[in-house]
C-alpha cells in the first residue's frame, strides 16, 4: 500500500464541491452502513475482509462516515426501504482537532465507474473542511507548515487515479513514508 496525504502545505486541498449529485436511484446516507454490508462492502470490493468482531466498534470510535444505497429507478415509494441495498462506503477516523484518516472507501464492482467514490471522498473531505477548527487569528504558530487539517488515507493502486483528482499527493516525495504493522495476534 503506498500513502497518500493532503496537508495544508502545498498542494492544498481543492475547495469542497456542492453535495455530490448521484445518478438515478441512489442516494449519499450520513452514518455506517450495518455490519453484514460492511463486511461485504469490503470483501466484494477487495478490501481485506474483516469479522463482525472488528466491524462493531466503528459507529462508536470513528469520527465521521457515509455511504450510498441504491434502489432500482421506478420501486414503488413505499417498496424503497425494503429494496435498498449499500453498494458504496467511506469513513473517516481522526481526534476531531487536526489530524483525520480515510478508510474504507468501497464501492461494489457492478456500481463502479459511477461516481460513486468520488462522491463519497468529496463528502467526508467537505465535512473535514467545515467542521475541522483551524488556526485562530491570532495564534502563535511558529511551525513551518499550515495548521490546518492533516488529511492521510492509504491507497491501493486502483484507488491512487481517484485520490489525486482530488489533491491528494504521494507523501514519499514530500519526506514522509507510510507505514503499517499487521497485527495478527499470533502468540496470544
Amino acid at each position: 500500500m503506498a500513502s497518500v496525504t493532503a496537508t495544508g502545505s502545498t498542494p492544498a486541498l481543492p475547495e469542497p464541491k456542492q453535495e455530490p449529485v448521484l445518478p438515478e436511484g441512489y442516494t449519499l446516507r450520513v452514518g455506517y452502513p450495518p455490519i453484514q454490508d460492511y463486511l461485504h462492502l469490503r470483501r466484494a470490493s477487495g478490501l481485506s475482509p474483516k469479522t463482525a468482531a472488528q466491524a462493531a466498534p466503528i459507529p462508536h470510535h470513528s469520527w465521521y462516515g457515509c455511504y450510498v444505497t441504491f434502489t432500482e429507478p421506478g420501486t414503488p415509494h413505499h417498496e424503497k426501504e425494503a429494496n435498498e441495498s449499500v453498494v458504496a462506503m467511506g469513513r473517516i477516523i481522526g481526534d476531531g482537532g487536526w489530524y483525520f484518516h480515510i478508510a474504507d472507501m468501497a464501492v461494489l464492482p457492478a456500481h463502479q465507474r459511477r461516481g460513486l467514490g468520488g462522491a463519497v471522498l468529496r463528502h467526508l473531505l467537505a465535512h473535514i473542511k467545515a467542521n475541522a477548527p483551524g488556526p485562530s487569528p491570532g495564534d502563535d504558530n511558529d511551525l513551518d507548515t499550515d495548521s490546518g487539517a492533516y488529511v492521510t488515507l492509504f491507497a491501493d493502486k486502483p484507488g491512487r487515479g481517484l485520490y489525486a483528482r482530488h489533491g491528494f499527493i504521494e507523501t514519499m516525495p514530500q519526506g514522509q513514508m507510510g507505514m503499517m504493522m499487521p497485527m495478527g495476534w499470533e502468540n496470544r
